[in-house]
């Protein structure tokens, strides 16, 4: 068996018992939210005859453990559930809100590394007055709150330029110029903080590879300082920036919770947000375990992505 696999075995090994313990998680993180999601769907209605006959048509009154198992051998099955509320199968429900989330996280995360990774590399490789201006830029990202800057966005350029739509949203397959429009606040909004993260690493280790003594080799043989940055400095220092790059995919879709209420955008965060005050047991499970799942996923990769990078991989021994 060769390396790499081992490597891709050793991971999805790894993998699996993270969602399995992540499953118990979100399924009793819920239930520690004070309220009834059952009095909760009745409103005044409610008197506990009502609310009897509802648990039990729920399986509400059954205990934990067997709820947890009805639960996840449904999702095995990618039976989610249906909503309390509406009674709309879950999966439906993830299928109209998921792209919405997904394309805000991708675009965002595409901005943040076409912004922080070039910035990073000309900080470490340039003037000295450059390396303060990408210093100055990123302890701004890093310390304006995303909604913060997200209400300066809409003030300036909906409310005092009326440039953009201030919020909403259209599909792209409806109207892509319409949808990119709705979008550009938002995913400016999430990428100014992940693009500030980004760069400072990117800086951090390519002045670490800079400084090694394979780039003073290089140099003497007459290559040129463009090559040596970018085709042998950047694959030395890239290790540290796909781990940076990945572990802030997760942080963007938390933020996209508070980005989404704060553009209505009809996505998984702010659906979560309705479900929660809800008590909706089965929406905010699903979501939450989605989410996570795709975190985990966008980990696996990274880690898949080191053995491009990592001579190491390739060592029988390794």
């Amino acid at each position: 068996m060769s390396p790499r696999l081992r490597f891709v075995i050793r991971r999805t090994a790894i993998m699996l018992p993270v969602l399995a313990a992540m499953s118990v998680f979100v399924f009793l993180i819920i239930r520690l939210v004070p309220g009834d999601p059952v009095r909760t769907m009745l409103g005044f209605r409610a008197n506990e005859e009502n609310i009897a006959t509802i648990r039990a048509q729920l399986g509400l009154d059954e205990p934990l453990i067997e709820q947890y198992l009805d639960w996840i051998g449904g999702v095995i099955r990618l039976d989610l559930g249906q909503d309390f509320i509406s009674n709309v199968p879950i999966t439906t429900l993830l299928a109209e809100r998921l792209p919405v989330t997904l394309q805000l996280t991708l675009m965002s995360m595409t901005q943040a590394v076409l912004v922080g990774v070039p910035l990073g590399v000309i900080a470490a490789t340039r003037h000295r007055n450059v390396g303060r201006a990408t210093t100055a830029y990123a302890i701004a990202g890093i310390s304006i709150p995303d909604f913060w800057l997200g209400i300066m966005l809409v003030l300036v350029f909906a409310g005092t330029l009326r440039l953009l739509p201030p919020s909403g949203y259209v599909p792209f397959l409806e109207d892509p110029i319409a949808n990119l429009r709705y979008m550009i606040l938002p995913v400016i909004t999430l990428a100014v903080a992940e693009s500030a993260y980004i760069l400072r690493t990117t800086r951090a280790s390519m002045e670490e590879t800079m400084s090694s003594p394979f780039i003073g080799f290089l140099r003497a043989k007459g290559i040129s300082e463009r090559r040596i940055t970018y085709n042998h400095a950047l694959r030395n220092a890239a290790i540290p920036i796909i781990t940076v790059i990945g572990i802030q995919v997760g942080v963007l879709l938390g933020g996209a919770i508070v980005i989404e209420v704060l553009f209505a955008l009809p996505g998984v965060g702010r659906m979560l947000v309705t479900a929660i005050s809800q008590r909706n047991y089965p929406v905010v499970q699903a979501g939450i375990l989605t989410v996570a799942a795709i975190f985990i996923l966008v980990n696996f990769v990274t880690d898949l992505l080191y053995g491009l990078f990592d001579p190491r991989l390739e060592d029988p021994e390794a």
